[in-house]
């Protein structure tokens, strides 16, 4: 019997159309699919090991049913509306109603049966990235299995040899069905729930995606010049934050399946990499960090603890990155008079607005943008523009969170006299003295 193990409720979960005959479709679970692009509950065990599920950023996990021994799943691959933020939607392929697609969880040891239906209009597979598993279930189209049709269903049969994080996607039509959005993520916890365990368990992936101004179909067939740079295909504002409770041990697992690494940072805190897709890594052979690299086509899982409390951005480092609908090719004005530009270039375009003559702050802007895109930096703090877009959101550091509360605490309340501020101007600038030649100086 299919269970929703107390997972959502019915508002969120929606059945996908049926896949064949009534005999078939008996012996094929049902493919839950989400219409929410908010992170959702994480989804307890209620049978076999116990272990801390975790949360998907802007995602799900997908239920699963026993069949005997087996955990069944089920994967629609077809198209899908991804919102990437308030006011941008995107035409992409994905899994069971979303790009990227659910979450997969499981336990080492675990049997497990994923059935995957597709509803594309060409041919796919799934390739379970990083995962030990028989040839004839990696998914390779043409080598080891035969390419799913539109409108086929195979099933992948394997046991979960080994506890860490993976993912999974396409190795069928790869460079289309991967830049559409087609991948997800698979977390497989450890037998022992004693083993490393966390307070709190955070998961996405990153993707990138060129979609000009205007349009609604990213261009697959970019290789460097992306604009839209994405947390589970979400930009910021619209990313989930992090809710977490202060003494928290943190895990967060990163997967990237875009096309280019990305240095991740998070501030206020040290954290030690503990595992990668290959799997956990010793404990000796870790150390402090506050960003850590991830490379193209590899996971890679921190652990942090939550022992300073605040708001804590939480970005990429590369500084396009953290840009919405970044059009690379706008010129540098910075030290070009502003009124001068703004009557030559009046002249040619009379609804044109010189920009860039001092520098590229947006939060005080107000110029019309074209449909279905972003601003470049958006998003509003209690101080004013945040001015950060892509690959950015916020750990919310919080004392009195319960223990599944995974809701936004809102802006933090910062204790007297521990917030940055400005002091009045001297008069006059202070004089400088000259540095000396070095010529000069004693070394």
């Amino acid at each position: 019997m299919f269970s929703r193990r107390g997972f959502l409720g019915t508002a969120a979960l929606v059945s996908a159309s049926t896949v064949g005959g009534r005999v078939q479709a008996a012996s094929i679970p049902e493919a839950p699919t989400m219409d929410k692009a908010v992170m959702q509950p994480p989804l307890h065990p209620t049978a076999g090991p116990d272990y801390r599920p975790v949360v998907t950023l802007n995602g799900w996990t997908l239920p699963f049913r026993m069949n005997g021994d087996w955990k069944e799943f089920h994967l629609v691959a077809e198209p899908v509306v991804r919102e990437f933020a308030e006011g941008m939607n995107v035409n992409l392929w994905g899994y069971n109603g979303q790009s990227p697609g659910p979450t997969i969880e499981a336990v080492e040891g675990d049997k497990v049966r994923i059935f995957v239906t597709n509803r594309l209009p060409e041919y796919t597979t799934v390739h379970w990235h990083g995962m030990i598993i028989p040839s004839g279930m990696d998914g390779v189209g043409g080598l080891t299995q035969p390419h799913i049709q539109p409108g086929k269903t195979f099933v992948y049969e394997f046991e979960m040899k080994k506890s860490g994080t993976f993912m999974y996607h396409p190795h069928s039509d790869e460079m289309v069905q991967m830049a559409m959005g087609m991948m997800g993520m698979v977390v497989v916890h450890p037998r022992d729930p004693n083993f490393r365990p966390v307070d709190r368990d955070f998961v996405f992936v990153m993707s990138t995606y060129r979609v000009d101004p205007g349009t609604y179909l990213p261009r697959v067939n970019e290789m460097t010049d992306f604009n839209m740079w994405t947390w589970n295909s979400r930009v910021f504002p619209g990313i989930d934050p992090l809710p977490v409770r202060l003494g928290d041990k943190v895990r967060v697992r990163i997967g990237n399946l875009s096309m280019t690494n990305h240095p991740i940072h998070l501030h206020g805190h040290s954290f030690a990499v503990t595992c990668t897709d290959g799997g956990w890594i010793p404990e000796s052979a870790q150390y402090p960090e506050t960003t850590t690299d991830v490379p193209v086509g590899a996971v890679r899982v921190f652990d942090v603890l939550a022992d300073n409390p605040g708001d804590w951005a939480f970005h990429c480092h590369k500084s396009h990155h953290t840009m919405n609908a970044m059009g690379h090719e706008v010129r540098t004005l910075i030290g070009v008079p502003r009124k001068d530009l703004a009557k030559a270039v009046g002249k040619l375009a009379p609804d044109a607005m010189a920009m860039g003559s001092t520098g590229m702050a947006m939060g005080n802007m107000e110029m019309p943008a074209p449909d279905n895109t972003l601003p470049m930096m958006t998003g509003t703090g209690q101080f004013g523009p945040i001015e950060m877009g892509g690959m950015f959101t916020v750990m919310k550091i919080r004392e009195d969170l319960a223990r599944d509360d995974y809701r936004d605490p809102g802006p933090y309340q910062f204790p007297k006299g521990t917030v940055a501020y400005e002091v009045a101007s001297p008069a006059a600038e202070p004089a400088r003295q000259p540095a000396r030649p070095i010529q000069q100086m004693k070394m």
